[in-house]
């Protein structure tokens, strides 16, 4: 049997090339091109075909659903497993440090909802002491509340008109006094604007079964966007959840992620992996110097200067 040539192989590649292209700009049920008074849109789930309608998507639907759940999952594992490139928390907005992951090292206003380091908190706290004027947030400039029932008024304001780090405040401060339903509600409405923390503060609802029933599926939903969107203790419980499935593959890729944001567990799951063969140590040094490196760029002498101070966050 003789093999194709250089110019036949280029021919078929041609041929392939040219096939998915017209397929891209065709319906995937109908056929129908792509033209002015017809547009095509991407299935919901995959950018693997095109249709002209929410008709032909449906009579498609049993054709198409294997292939698209697999390049889904596809797609969403190529989301999940990027490396962010911070912190949930972000910076300082006053130092533009990296917050750090230690929540006793930041103070969240609740003023403006900014999440302020200890260094600069002290620092603006000194100032204030030595010139004597009153106690004002470090970042925009309005009165620091006396009492927490003026700081809860403040957040309130603020999670009415629909800023999302409030919001969450508003849940966590509901859930500390056992009232589950009234934290999920505020988590829910601030994981639909974006909030990180509140996703995984879902997951843990979730989880335990605290104002909404048990459900591994939503818990792992919620684990997933808040590891998305950079959350080093999420990514960690990720880890362990596909390790306790034998998925040790991806698990280590979660530990390294969220040793790469600074994250202390995390080091010492990779450090056990490495220990039973399951981590490289190649791998296991990246994450070392990754993590060390993060742990010192949050590091400041005015962050230093706080360490152990009271009440001044």
């Amino acid at each position: 049997m003789r093999g194709l040539d250089n110019d036949e192989v280029d021919a078929v590649v041609n041929d392939s090339d040219y096939l998915e292209a017209e397929a891209d700009m065709c319906c995937a049920s109908c056929g129908i091109a792509e033209i002015d008074d017809i547009k095509l849109k991407e299935c919901n789930d995959c950018d693997l075909v095109r249709y002209c309608s929410d008709k032909c998507q449906q009579e498609h639907r049993p054709q198409h659903e294997l292939r698209c759940k697999e390049r889904a999952a596809e797609l969403r594992d190529e989301i999940l497993f990027r490396q962010p490139d911070g912190t949930h928390l972000g910076d300082c907005p006053i130092c533009f440090l990296p917050l750090s992951i230690d929540p006793t090292k930041s103070s969240q206003q609740s003023c403006c909802s900014k999440t302020i380091c200890a260094g600069c908190a002290y620092t603006n706290y000194l100032r204030q002491r030595e010139a004597r004027l009153d106690r004002k947030c470090p970042f925009c400039r309005k009165l620091i509340p006396k009492t927490d029932e003026e700081a809860d008024k403040n957040a309130m304001k603020r999670a009415e008109a629909n800023d999302p780090a409030a919001t969450s405040r508003i849940g966590r401060e509901h859930h500390k006094k056992g009232d589950y339903d009234v934290a999920f509600r505020y988590w829910t409405k601030a994981a639909e604007m974006g909030d990180v923390i509140a996703h995984f503060s879902l997951s843990f609802l979730y989880h335990e079964g605290q104002g909404v029933e048990e459900d591994e599926e939503k818990e792992l939903y919620h684990l997933e966007e808040a590891a998305i969107g950079g959350h080093p203790t999420a990514r960690y419980n990720l880890g362990i959840k596909e390790g306790q499935n034998d998925r040790i593959e991806r698990a280590v890729k979660h530990w390294i992620t969220a040793a790469n944001l600074g994250d202390d567990d995390s080091i010492e799951a990779l450090k056990t992996g490495y220990k039973h063969g399951a981590v490289s140590k190649e791998d296991f040094a990246a994450a070392l110097r990754a993590h060390h490196a993060a742990i010192i760029a949050t590091k400041s002498p005015q962050r230093e200067a706080a360490a152990g101070q009271i009440n001044i966050l």
